[in-house]
């Protein structure tokens, strides 16, 4: 009886919240509510009391506008944080229950942002690889220090959307043993059944994968069978699991196993209904019979006591290990190496010209040396985007100590498993393809940054300089989409030293994702750049006094603004030269800075062989692209397009000549 009491509490609860609020998704919740009660009572290990304890059992609620299903387990089992009044104001501003789960506003319960559908699922593919590259790691004969599961729900939307194929197919092809995922198979999508248009045999599919799978017929009523097909999927441990677990959305409601319990409130009438229905009092809300309170905080006590095994164990690993113990506890703590910023390469400006990927790929594999925790690869591009670690094989389901992960061709399956692999923490994950693909990834990127995860995407090939691939390579808007993002660092370094800037940005800013613009052209190697100047944004490279104009240009066009500047000079006009690696760290300086930069009065080009707009916030002319590119050889396409010395230097006497006799606007006063 006792079970039975406590799956409907969580069936009463939800439709309550949702209620209350007058807004979100019953449905899901209460078709799901066995399931979750019996993996959340009877298989996940986790300790309410200590949210953030490092072996807990992952939960992911890939379809996550059944969040409030998740609240309202966080809430029996005893996590602080989701209180009562936290439930009762759900979907409400500056609570910690909001419309879909987000991990950065708690402190623990939330292991990842899900919201749109499938990210979900590809970021527990991540916390999956984080947890077995960990344990290879760190792992000793009679310490399992990592040793735990990965646990995902799920709709049918999150199976429809591509990127849970992605990661799906290469969590299979690594046989991740520990990740386990259950389908909530309710026959129902907001357009009406999944009849409509999602009829293929999703188990047969993820057979293909390589993934172990199971059928649940009766996930409303055969607890058996839903505990026994966990069994199952627990003792397999060379694949991952499916569980398809066959249940009716809305149990309990008039309108259950139809579209309208979905997505909005079942009103009062069939609350009530739903009450009576499994025995509850028709007349009281958010009610919590004693006997189930009492069953969900038994989880709580049985948490604590497996934590403090766990530290037990871990107090005589720190004694077996003490190396090793240590390093563990600063990954997850989210430190640094002391002086790894020693490692970065510099650079003067007699040094070989290369392309600022080459220059990254030096940087990758000096880091890799003293950041142990840096971990990633490529989308199939490994020798185009230059990301391999020299020092370690690859991860791989026989060699999961490795550090190089291939994603293959499935950009945007890499990002959200990086996401994951974040999230997990001790890792630092990279993910990389060319700059024009990342619109594919694009849904994952946006929720690192939403999240505050800090990947770093290392993205060559960034402009039309790539040349004979033509316009289809070629990226044009993707860069403002970029730095249209909120809390998405993009950098786009013009040499060597700034190309190891952008990485001492990116690793230094944990909490924000970077995109690493890269070229694939030679950058020569200029002075006045350096490692500290690109956490500026933008910085003065060199400059006459009393400059007529100044020329801004980021990545290797700030090579093209030199050399225009040498012309310029010939013709006895002043310049000052700005490299610009990052427009969201120069938005950052104090104005006294940024005015110091981009002086008023004195007229600004900006030169970027990408999309033209946005540089109106920092310039008063543009020579950028108003379209798509071409293909041919990048030196003919550069120069067809216009990002030549020569055509700079004429733009800018253009400019000067425009505003003759005339200040030209504060650029900062009206931007800032």
């Amino acid at each position: 009886m006792s079970d039975e009491l406590c799956i409907n509490t969580i069936r009463t609860l939800s439709a309550d919240v949702v209620q209350k609020a007058n807004s979100g998704h019953p449905g899901a919740p209460m078709g799901m509510a066995p399931m979750a009660y019996l993996t959340w009572t009877k298989f996940m290990k986790y300790s309410p009391s200590n949210p953030k304890w490092w072996n807990r059992d992952r939960f992911v609620l890939s379809n996550g506008h059944a969040c409030a299903l998740q609240y309202v387990l966080l809430h029996l089992t005893g996590f602080e944080e989701f209180t009562m009044d936290q439930l009762q104001h759900f979907r409400q501003l500056n609570h910690k229950t909001p419309g879909h789960p987000e991990n950065c506003i708690v402190n623990g319960g939330i292991e990842v942002t899900t919201g749109p559908l499938g990210q979900g699922i590809a970021n527990a593919v991540g916390l999956a690889i984080a947890q077995k590259h960990l344990a290879a790691v760190f792992n000793k004969p009679g310490y399992e220090v990592f040793n735990n599961h990965t646990y995902v729900f799920c709709g049918d939307g999150c199976l429809q959307e591509g990127v849970s194929g992605e990661a799906s197919s290469l969590a299979g092809h690594l046989g991740l043993g520990n990740l386990i995922l259950l389908y909530d198979d309710n026959h129902i999508s907001i357009d009406g059944d999944t009849e409509l248009s999602f009829t293929e045999d999703v188990t047969k599919r993820y057979e293909s994968y390589g993934w172990h799978t199971q059928i649940v017929a009766d996930g409303d009523n055969d607890l058996a069978a839903i505990s026994k097909a966990i069994e199952e999927a627990q003792k397999v441990t060379d694949k991952p699991s499916l569980i398809k677990v066959r249940t009716t959305i809305g149990k309990g409601s008039k309108k259950q196993g139809t579209e309208k319990v979905h997505g909005a409130p079942l009103g009062a009438e069939d609350i009530a209904h739903v009450k009576k229905t499994f025995g509850f009092p028709e007349d009281k809300f958010f009610y919590i019979p004693e006997e189930a309170k009492n069953k969900f905080l038994e989880v709580k006590a049985k948490g604590k006591e497996i934590e403090e095994k766990w530290n037990e164990m871990f107090k005589q690993y720190t004694a077996a290990f003490p190396a090793e113990a240590a390093e563990a506890t600063r990954r997850m703590s989210n430190k640094l190496p002391d002086n790894w910023r020693a490692s970065l390469p510099t650079y003067k400006a007699t040094d070989e010209a290369k392309a600022t990927r080459q220059y990254s790929e030096a940087t990758i594999n000096a880091i890799a040396k003293v950041i142990p925790e840096f971990v990633g690869g490529s989308a199939d591009l490994t020798p185009s985007n230059l990301t391999h670690i020299k020092m370690s094989g690859d991860f791989q389901k026989d060699t999961p100590e490795g550090r190089n992960v291939r994603f293959g061709v499935r950009e945007h399956g890499m990002a959200a498993i990086c996401n994951g692999m974040i999230g997990y923490g001790g890792i630092i994950s990279y993910g990389a393809t060319f700059l024009n693909f990342i619109s594919y990834a694009s849904g994952a990127v946006r929720l690192s940054a939403l999240s505050h995860f800090g990947v770093i995407y290392v993205m060559t090939h960034d402009s039309i300089g790539l040349g004979e691939d033509g316009p289809t390579h070629q990226p044009i808007e993707t860069l403002l989409a970029l730095r249209a993002t909120p809390n998405l660092l993009t950098i786009r370094p013009a040499d060597g030293n700034e190309t190891s800037g952008a990485y001492a940005v990116a690793l230094s800013n944990r909490t924000r994702p970077s995109v690493l613009a890269l070229g694939r052209t030679a950058a020569p190697n200029l002075a006045g750049t350096s490692i500290d100047a690109v956490f500026k944004g933008a910085y003065v490279l060199n400059e006459d006094k009393n400059a007529d104009v100044i020329i801004v240009a980021s990545g290797n066009e700030v090579s093209v603004a030199v050399d225009a500047a040498e012309l310029l000079r010939k013709e006895k006009v002043n310049v000052r030269v700005v490299s610009m690696p990052t427009w969201e760290l120069f938005r950052e300086q104090s104005i006294e800075y940024q005015k110091s930069v981009f002086p008023e009065g004195t007229p600004v080009l900006a030169v970027e062989a990408s999309s033209y707009l946005g540089w109106s916030e920092f310039s008063h002319a543009v020579v950028g692209m108003h379209g798509f590119g071409s293909s041919g050889p990048a030196k003919d396409v550069l120069a067809k397009f216009g990002f030549v010395a020569s055509n700079v230097a004429e733009k800018a006497k253009k400019l000067i000549d425009f505003y003759k006799g005339k200040k030209a606007h504060d650029l900062i006063t009206r931007a800032f």
